[in-house]
C-alpha cells in the first residue's frame, strides 16, 4: 500500500458507531497518524458544529468537510464556501410543505433554520444541527449563508422525498438520498467528492496517497476521488459497489480497526 497522506471519513454510520460514539482508541490513532504526517479530515452531512463537537481538541489541527461539501475547513481557515440561491430555497420548501409528513432544515454557516411545530422532530435533528432557530416561514430570506437543504421523512427517504424532489436535479442542484430518513439538496457541483479534490489540490496530495471511508449514497463521488476506497460492512449496496475495499462496520468501529492494520502495516 502507497504511503497515505490523507485519511477522509464519514462521520454517522461509518466513523461513529449507533450511539453516536467516537472509538476510545481515537486519541492514540490520532497521535500515531500526527507523528506520520497524515491529514485526518471528517466529512459529513451535517453542519459544521455537529461535527467539530467530536474534535474539540484537535479542531485546530485537522480539516472538516460539512454540508455534503458545501463546507471546507483547514486548520481553522475556511477553503470552499457554496451558498444556494433564495428562489431555489424557496420553491424546494413549498415542494417539501406538499409532501405528508416532511420536514425541511436550512443547514447555513451560523445556525440552522426550521420551521416544524413537531417537538419530536426537534429534539431529533437538533442532535445532528446543534445550531439551531426556529422561523415562521421558512420561504423568506434568512441572513445567514444556507449551504443546504437536510429533508427529513420518517419513513424512507428513498421512497417518500426523492420521487417528489428529483425535479430539483433539473435545476442546477443536486438532490441525494444521504441516509435512511435524511434528503440533501446542495448546488450542482457541490458533493464529498469535489470537497476532496479540493483539498487535494491544496495540499498537493494525490488521490493514491487518499484513503476514504463511507457508508451512504452522498459518500460515493468522495469513495471515487480515494484510491483506497472503503464502504462500511453496513453500506449500502450501491456504495459496496462503489468501494474497492470492506471495513467493519461502525458497531465495530471499523474505521480506526482499518486505519490500525494500515499503521501496523507500514
Amino acid at each position: 500500500m502507497k504511503d497515505i497522506k490523507l485519511i477522509v471519513t464519514d462521520m454517522d454510520g461509518t466513523f461513529l458507531n449507533s450511539k453516536y460514539e467516537v472509538s476510545p482508541d481515537f486519541p492514540k490513532v490520532y497521535e500515531e497518524l500526527k507523528k506520520r504526517d497524515i491529514l485526518f479530515v471528517p466529512a459529513s452531512g451535517r453542519q459544521m458544529s455537529g461535527i467539530t463537537k467530536y474534535f474539540g481538541d484537535i479542531e485546530n489541527e485537522i480539516g472538516f468537510i460539512a454540508e455534503n461539501g458545501g463546507y471546507v475547513v483547514y486548520k481553522n481557515q475556511e477553503m470552499f464556501a457554496d451558498k444556494l440561491s433564495q428562489k431555489s430555497i424557496a420553491d424546494i420548501i413549498r415542494t417539501v410543505r406538499e409532501i405528508p409528513d416532511a420536514r425541511a432544515v436550512l443547514s447555513a454557516k451560523e445556525s440552522s433554520y426550521y420551521e416544524s411545530k413537531d417537538q419530536n422532530f426537534v429534539d431529533y435533528f437538533s442532535q445532528y444541527y446543534i445550531e439551531n432557530q426556529k422561523k415562521e416561514d421558512l420561504t423568506q430570506e434568512v441572513d445567514d449563508s444556507v449551504f443546504k437543504i437536510a429533508v427529513y421523512h420518517p419513513v424512507s427517504a428513498e421512497e417518500f422525498l426523492y420521487p417528489a424532489l428529483k425535479k430539483f436535479e433539473d435545476e442546477d442542484l443536486v438532490v441525494v438520498v444521504s441516509g435512511k430518513y435524511w434528503l440533501d439538496i446542495m448546488n450542482k457541483h457541490t458533493n464529498k467528492g469535489n470537497a476532496i479534490e479540493k483539498l487535494q489540490k491544496s495540499l498537493n496530495i494525490l488521490p493514491e496517497q487518499t484513503m476514504a471511508f463511507g457508508d451512504y449514497l452522498n459518500d460515493i463521488e468522495m469513495l471515487k476521488n480515494a484510491h483506497y476506497s472503503y464502504a462500511m460492512k453496513n453500506a449500502h449496496p450501491s456504495v459496496k459497489e462503489a468501494a474497492k475495499y470492506e471495513a467493519c462496520s461502525n458497531d465495530s468501529f471499523g474505521v480506526l480497526e482499518t486505519i490500525k492494520t494500515y499503521l501496523n502495516g507500514n
